[in-house]
């Protein structure tokens, strides 16, 4: 207690080998650059997804903990209007098209003879994950990994969504500050995480003045009681408040990358008819939870009869992968050895 948290940011390369962007053209001929993350040279590819707003650096700390355990590679992808991602229209995020985007990105890489892979999708990257092994996009899908979506729960969570957004900050001082707000509203509980992640999510202004980035606006930082008083004795929080509003007027502001408020004419495209599309699937299926309160029906009569593994994971928040990196990667790490789709390393049981 007492100690003040760094919330610096971390750069991706602590996690990753390399970043690279593949090239891939699209119906109307027109080129997409996708920017994706990697690791690792031997072993099935884990094709990772994240979710609505997020990058691939949310991927980051489980990278770590994977490679750590069984023989892999990873390419963690920036789905179209996300992260660095460049495309015509990011707007278009319907499910088909992103699905499409990732069988044309997995082409771009491998051509004819794609390694074996598992697709892995957090949220929106789960339903997104989800049509791309039903529209056989991956024609060396290994398996498929949900990670806290389910359609009863997401439907059911569309109605008050926009609420939740409304009542994120529009903007930030600073990364740091992005970083310390995440951590502090419970949205990424784990912070080594956050301070990787959260510079995919956010972007400086164009311009500290322009409309969606009011001037001087600092908004979400939960001032916690342990901070009252500086350590070194003195200066209160109030003061150091003053201080920061006048650096503020000087620092261009960041904001969101991406609205999610209007994407939302796709919601129901993306989570729809999700838990039979899933059960559909022919391949191995994982489905990692943050809570067995989030199973709906048709999920609990496939779970009856072991038409796909389960796992809950407490003390988690909605971004299980980056809250609980090392249970995950676990509890992947277990399915592709329990299937014969990998071989362990360093001693992992």
């Amino acid at each position: 207690p007492g100690r003040k948290r760094d919330f610096s940011p971390v750069l991706w390369s602590q996690y990753f080998e390399s970043m690279e962007d593949v090239v891939v053209e699209n119906d109307t001929g027109k080129d997409i650059s996708f920017l994706f993350h990697i690791h690792g040279l031997e072993g099935p590819v884990l094709l990772l997804l994240h979710g609505g707003g997020h990058s691939a650096l949310s991927w980051a700390v489980f990278t770590s903990a994977i490679i750590n355990r069984i023989q892999c590679r990873i390419v963690a992808l920036d789905l179209r209007g996300h992260g660095e991602t460049k495309v015509r229209n990011p707007e278009d995020l319907s499910a088909e098209t992103m699905s499409k985007d990732v069988g044309s990105v997995v082409e771009a890489l491998y051509g004819d003879l794609p390694p074996p892979i598992m697709l892995i999708g957090h949220s929106m990257g789960g339903a997104i994950a989800v049509h791309t092994a039903v529209a056989n996009l991956v024609p060396s899908l290994l398996g498929l990994c949900m990670i806290d979506v389910v359609e009863g729960t997401a439907m059911d969570a569309l109605n008050s969504m926009q609420n939740f957004l409304r009542s994120r900050p529009k903007t930030f001082k600073s990364l740091e500050n992005a970083i310390e707000w995440s951590v502090k509203s419970g949205q990424i509980r784990n912070l080594e995480s956050a301070r990787v992640s959260m510079v995919g999510q956010v972007k400086q202004c164009e311009g500290a003045a322009s409309p969606e980035c009011p001037k001087a606006i600092v908004e979400g930082i939960i001032e916690e009681e342990e901070e009252d008083e500086d350590e070194e004795g003195g200066g209160s929080v109030n003061k150091r408040k003053k201080e920061d509003d006048t650096e503020t007027k000087k620092e261009h502001l960041y904001t969101w990358r991406i609205e999610l408020a209007k994407t939302e004419k796709y919601w129901d495209g993306w989570f729809r008819g999700l838990s039979n599309l899933f059960l559909s699937c022919p391949t191995p299926k994982l489905l990692l939870l943050a809570g067995v309160d989030r199973l709906d029906k048709d999920l609990t009569i496939g779970q009856m009869q072991g038409k796909f593994q389960m796992q809950v994971l407490p003390q988690c928040g909605h971004a299980v992968h980056e809250d609980a990196p090392d249970k995950v990667a676990e509890a992947v790490a277990t399915f592709l050895i329990r299937h014969r789709f990998t071989e362990p390393i360093g001693g992992f049981q």
